[in-house]
């Protein structure tokens, strides 16, 4: 429904409404046929807005729906997973969900590998805080040779650090001094 559809049934139904509280025992025939028109028109625009099919269920999830009279919702769909969770009540446990074959993961999935797998982080100072500044490195020395050479580079950052991630996270070693350095010129004044 456009802007132009949604502003003109509105103003139709306000003027039935109006139209409503108007009534009386003893309201002419021909302001009973203006009310009819009135309606018709409404009717006429309501018509001329609504695109999709009228829904088959009260389902808010499955609106058209297949249908199932003895369901509250009329929804099938929802009264099928309704019935499967009962009788699994009855039974004596949830029904399992349907395992699926998946193709192996290089990598493996989190069951299989509990823990992080060993890495080595490089680590600048940007100033404000430590990022990483490089790959994690699955060797230590390979790790420090990357920092190494970040070192010597053309711009080379103030200080340099490597973490070693396992189960939790070690500094083992940092080159240079990391100081605070205020991002705002004359220190924020």
């Amino acid at each position: 429904m456009n802007h132009a559809q949604l502003t003109a049934l509105g103003r139709a139904l306000r003027l039935v409404g109006e139209h409503g509280e108007s009534l009386t025992p003893d309201t002419p025939d021909a302001k009973l046929h203006e009310v009819k028109a009135d309606l018709r028109r409404a009717l006429d625009l309501l018509d001329e807005s609504v695109t999709g099919a009228a829904p088959t269920t009260r389902c808010p999830e499955h609106p058209n729906g297949p249908v199932d009279e003895n369901a509250h919702d009329l929804c099938l769909l929802c009264e099928t997973r309704r019935r499967a969770a009962r009788r699994a009540e009855y039974n004596g446990g949830p029904v399992p969900p349907p395992t699926t074959e998946t193709a192996p993961s290089r990598y493996g999935v989190r069951g299989d590998r509990p823990q992080p797998q060993q890495r080595w982080l490089p680590e600048l100072w940007n100033g404000q805080e430590w990022q990483l500044c490089g790959t994690p490195r699955r060797d230590r020395r390979e790790a420090e040779l990357y920092l190494a050479a970040a070192r010597r580079g053309p711009r080379p950052a103030m200080a340099y650090r490597l973490v070693h991630e396992f189960t939790d996270y070690e500094v083992l070693r940092v080159w240079g001094t990391p100081v605070k350095v205020d991002i705002e010129p004359l220190g924020n004044l």
